[in-house]
């Protein structure tokens, strides 16, 4: 019998279907991973804005984990949305308990339309709980900057931000500039036991259609790992991936605020 790569999402659900678990889903379809969910939220949420949110009780987002992982088993971990410390320190406990590997985490702070998506004494769990755990995070230039608590805003703060930002625990850094203020978006790779700092350039897309990008390249890096690729290309797989979703997707009108990527960009005839 042949056996699916596994990919593991524990993130909020998006109701707009743009970003979240449906975003982490999607990615893992398209890469071709059979995809799991343990749903730490529910938002209400649309291409503008975050109506509500409703936190799933930590003990039953354990439950999902177990549920998942006692059953299927999993060869990646992608974790986007946790809102409080408790849930933080349950996610932190399973993957432990189940021996988790190849880690992604992407540490979701604010939603696209500015809305807060972590309370704020969340930030120092997900520091000294979480992090050390987790094979590579995948934080944008503000999200750095919290976890930090310094700006980082050029290429000269991320360089520096990249190694303290593994000093947290993580093995590996993917640093994202698409919040550069200057020039093209330009992603930094920090291999922490090579001390290998890699430049991954990359041309920013004019569309309006971005919601759902970060959950989507972390979505996709995980599913690369779940495939055995090494870290490295993995990354730079899922930039080609992302990349793709967003020029593909900047012709489409979804919403009236910030619509999704295409994610299935290679799969769907042109509509």
């Amino acid at each position: 019998m042949k056996s699916y790569f596994r990919a593991l999402t524990i993130a909020g659900s998006d109701s707009g279907g743009g970003a979240g678990i449906q975003a982490d889903l999607k990615t893992f379809s398209a890469l071709g991973c059979f995809g799991m969910s343990a749903i730490t939220a529910l938002t209400a949420q649309n291409t503008r804005v975050v109506t509500g949110i409703f936190p799933v009780p930590p003990e039953f987002i354990g439950q999902q984990i177990d549920a998942v992982l006692s059953d299927i088993g999993t060869d990646a971990v992608k974790i986007g949305m946790l809102h409080s410390p408790e849930v933080i320190e349950i996610v932190a406990k399973k993957l432990v308990q189940w021996n988790c590997q190849n880690i992604v985490l992407d540490p979701v702070m604010i939603s696209k339309s500015g809305d807060k998506l972590l309370q704020s004494d969340a930030v120092q769990a997900l520091k000294t709980i979480l992090i050390p755990k987790v094979f590579i995070i995948t934080p944008n230039l503000p999200e750095a900057s919290v976890l930090l608590d310094r700006d980082v805003e050029t290429m000269e703060d991320m360089t520096r931000a990249a190694r303290d930002l593994a000093s947290l625990g993580c093995a590996n850094v993917l640093l994202k500039g698409g919040h550069l203020r200057h020039g093209d978006s330009c992603d930094l790779l920090y291999q922490k036991d090579t001390d290998n700092m890699t430049k991954l350039p990359g041309t920013r897309i004019n569309t309006p259609n971005s919601h759902g990008t970060g959950c989507t390249l972390s979505s996709a890096v995980c599913a690369n790992l779940a495939k055995g690729i090494g870290l490295k290309t993995a990354v730079l797989n899922a930039k080609a991936y992302i990349t793709c979703a967003l020029t593909a997707g900047a012709e489409y009108t979804t919403g009236k605020g910030h619509g999704p990527v295409n994610h299935f960009y290679d799969l769907w005839p042109e509509g």
